[in-house]
């Protein structure tokens, strides 16, 4: 693309980029430095934010490390950098300046040095430098490289994440078929949301010097399971004793059948010396993960789900006494997840994260009274927490702001930003009001739903709306910040936003939650009616102009939907979601799922839930579509296949349906790609401004 009509199309965007920001190919991607010409979020000002992730404090509770990832939409890139700053926000100062990716900052030495992941060379490997920045040196050299790492508290031993190769494959069976690329599969589960499972993650502990890693031993050694767990497993799995004598991780120790219809994982022991593992949750039947040690070591708290097979279970905050062996369930009388947490220095008292109400907040737990206090409050969202003096740090978002780094007063929960990585964007923008308005359902309960106002709402006119059908399906809208699904972005563009938290959201307590198991097309979907019909009644919604979108099974909904509308909506929208739920039932991979929330498998005749599930799916519905529909899908999509997606196309144009397909040959269930992303967001608007606007 030649430089004029590139500055040309960014114009037009409402973006322009400062000559001097113009970046070379090679060039280290930095912050961008953006213009809003009209004060309105774009598809490319929103890919233009810091986007904050890994949070450190010092030892000494003095300074701040973190991570920043900018995005270069033209060079289709991101890059991560690390940053360090006072505990007050002051002094700020960037450590990396690279093409590489930095990653898993921590400090070690006592802060003197700071020890990350860098992909420099090729391959991720531990570095190390000085707490300034300076003296950075490659301190392994692991083979394909390195997913995570943990010094122990001493600095003496290293535990660190590789992947291992797990079974045979076709080459292995057959060198003398170098080229071929068939892969034989003899048993479940063989494939996880985007990769086939070839290797798994393992867990290994090793000597360090001070300039070099020697004598690893992994812990798993010839076991073929995984530690931590796939998919989404990371260093958060693992934890070191406070003496560095003994190492606690994550595993599910299943393979095949039985690890796909399980989610019974537990804690294990590794004992660095005599090299003997011992089960700490034995019994405990469902998801028990990321454990954490006391600062004095007397304790063990972690997260467990109860029930084998339900991962959107009540994820449980517990504290074992190591040396009488008793568990306490500190978080019995509250009914709401623990998102995140961590020990005070008291070794008593731990801060956790929760979402209640659709708002996530922070709370302390005392783990012998077992009395939960807020901490905060307000309209955000709070993603991690780390202990200060006499206060937390901690990463919030909402709405109408990204992650952010604020300092938290412990006294009286007052939170103070420290990081301001995106004020200079944030300042150029008018973003739209979000109110929290509790709606009615058709079974007489109160419903949480977000409506989100165009910048500059004139309560004079009327405006076209969407409702925003959310995913999961167990998982809240809350005062979430996405790069995809932006209810910001969608209000710039002169919609309400209508975004319900129907049955079957956490954050609302178990009952809420666990109603859609077995209910996919029931309950939930009239939740969904309830919240578009009450905001189309105000004068300000033109509902004759109304458009319902949502991914995952919010593009379920979307499907189901449009065959049982009854008139309401006159566009629709649908990314990576399901149509056909008994293909669904046999082409995803983690089978408790499917178990549990659709009831079993759909030729289980005699099984009420199941064929109550079966009979709600979309695609029987079909013959009622009538509405346009435009559907997104990406091919490396394993959990739920682009066939789904291309099913429903295909049924709608059949049906002589106005509709559009968007497949993604390179993506999986989510849009990673800057230029992806920005034809979604692109695409998205140009499909609604067709149908909802002219």
């Amino acid at each position: 693309m030649k430089l004029k009509s590139f500055f040309m199309i960014m114009a037009t965007a409402g973006l322009l980029l400062s000559c001097n920001n113009e970046q070379k190919p090679g060039e280290v991607i930095g912050k961008s430095n953006v213009k809003a010409e009209n004060g309105l979020m774009t598809p490319e000002i929103l890919y233009s934010f810091g986007r904050i992730g890994s949070v450190e404090v010092s030892p000494d509770k003095s300074k701040i490390l973190y991570q920043v990832t900018y995005v270069d939409i033209k060079q289709n890139k991101t890059n991560p950098e690390l940053f360090v700053m006072n505990a007050d926000g002051s002094d700020k100062k960037q450590l990396t300046v690279t093409n590489a990716r930095e990653s898993n900052p921590q400090w070690i030495s006592g802060g003197e040095k700071i020890a990350f992941l860098s992909d420099e060379g090729g391959t991720s490997q531990i570095w190390t430098m000085n707490s300034n920045g300076s003296g950075m040196k490659k301190i392994t050299d692991v083979e394909e490289g390195i997913n995570g790492f943990i010094f122990s508290p001493d600095n003496k031993k290293v535990l660190f994440i590789k992947n291992v190769k797990v079974g045979e494959t076709t080459k292995d069976k057959y060198p003398d078929l170098p080229e071929a690329s068939g892969r034989v599969v003899d048993n479940l589960m063989y494939k996880h949301w985007d990769s086939w499972v070839e290797e798994v993650p393992h867990t290994f502990v090793a000597d360090f010097n001070g300039d070099e890693l020697s004598n690893s031993i992994d812990l798993l050694q010839d076991e073929p399971y995984e530690a931590p767990m796939l998919p989404f497993g990371g260093i958060e799995q693992l934890a070191w004793s406070p003496d560095g004598k003994t190492v606690a991780y994550t595993s599910r120790k299943k393979t095949g059948k039985e690890y796909a219809v399980s989610t019974n994982s537990d804690i294990y022991f590794y004992d660095v010396e005599s090299g003997k593992t011992t089960n700490m949750t034995e019994g405990m039947m469902g998801y028990d993960v990321n454990p954490q040690f006391s600062p004095d070591g007397s304790k063990l708290a972690w997260q467990s789900m109860e029930r084998d097979g339900y991962e959107a279970d009540k994820n449980r905050l517990f504290v074992m006494d190591l040396a009488s062996g008793n568990k306490t369930y500190v978080t019995e009388n509250f009914d709401y997840n623990t998102d995140a947490f961590v020990w005070n220095t008291d070794n008593k008292t731990i801060y956790l994260v929760s979402c209640v109400e659709a708002k996530t907040q922070l709370f302390s737990a005392d783990t012998e009274s077992k009395l939960i206090s807020p901490i905060t409050k307000g309209k955000h969202d709070y993603a991690s927490v780390a202990p200060g003096n006499g206060k937390l740090f901690a990463k919030r978002h909402s709405m109408s702001q990204p992650d952010e780094i604020y300092s938290v007063n412990l006294a009286n929960g007052q939170a103070t930003e420290i990081s301001f990585e995106n004020k200079h964007i944030l300042e150029q923008l008018t973003m739209g009001e979000t109110e929290e308005r509790w709606i009615t359902t058709t079974d007489g309960k109160q419903m949480l739903t977000w409506v989100v106002y165009p910048p500059d709402f004139d309560s004079t006119k009327k405006y076209p709306a969407l409702l925003y059908c959310q995913g999961g399906p167990q998982s809240t809208v809350s005062q979430f910040w996405s790069y995809r699904w932006n209810l910001q972005m969608m209000a710039a563009n002169g919609y309400i936003v209508v975004a319900p938290n129907r049955r079957g959201v956490p954050g609302f307590g178990q009952e809420w939650n666990e109603q859609i198991s077995g209910d996919y097309g029931g309950q939930n979907m009239k939740d969904y009616l309830s919240a578009i019909d009450a905001l189309a009644k105000e004068p300000y919604v033109d509902e004759t102009r109304l458009g319902c979108t949502g991914a995952s099974y919010g593009g379920f909904s979307v499907y189901w939907l449009a065959g049982n509308h009854e008139g309401r909506f006159k566009a629709f929208l649908a990314h990576a979601g399901i149509f056909n739920l008994e293909a669904q039932y046999l082409e995803t991979e983690e089978m408790w799922f499917a178990n549990w929330d659709m009831g079993g498998p759909y030729w289980d005749k005699l099984n009420a839930v199941a064929q109550k599930t079966y009979a709600t799916s979309p695609h029987r519905f079909v013959d009622k579509w009538d509405t346009p529909i435009m559907i997104t899908h990406g091919e490396l999509d394993y959990r739920i296949l682009a066939s789904q997606g291309m099913m429903a196309f295909d049924a709608a144009q059949l049906r002589g349906i106005p509709s559009r397909m968007l497949i993604f040959p390179n993506e999986n269930h989510w849009i990673s790609k800057p230029q992806n992303g920005i034809l979604f967001q692109r695409e998205f608007f140009r499909w609604f401004d067709q149908w909802l606007k002219q």
